[in-house]
């Protein structure tokens, strides 16, 4: 099973295949020369490929069917007063 090691902001730092989640996790804190799980895991974060696969591809998904231009419906020129009715 592949296993990734990844940041706060979803970015894969490192990669390894392992056999068992403690494997990768002896693997990653060897590569950090970090000795305290508590400080590796507050800093990094050991998911499967797979899930990682998963979460990211949920987060590039759009949340509507059609694009919202924002631009065209804003004001040109927000600070002068809207004549209505022509007058």
């Amino acid at each position: 099973m592949k296993y990734v090691l990844i940041d706060k902001n979803y970015n894969v730092i490192d990669k390894i295949d392992s056999i068992t989640p403690g494997g990768a996790e002896h693997y990653f804190m060897g590569r950090k020369q970090m000795t305290d799980k508590d400080k590796f895991y507050s800093l990094w974060k050991i998911v499967p490929k797979k899930e990682y696969d998963l979460n990211m591809e949920a987060f590039a998904r759009k949340s509507s069917s059609h694009p919202i231009n924002w631009w065209k419906d804003e004001w040109t020129n927000p600070d002068i007063d809207v004549i209505e009715d022509g007058k």
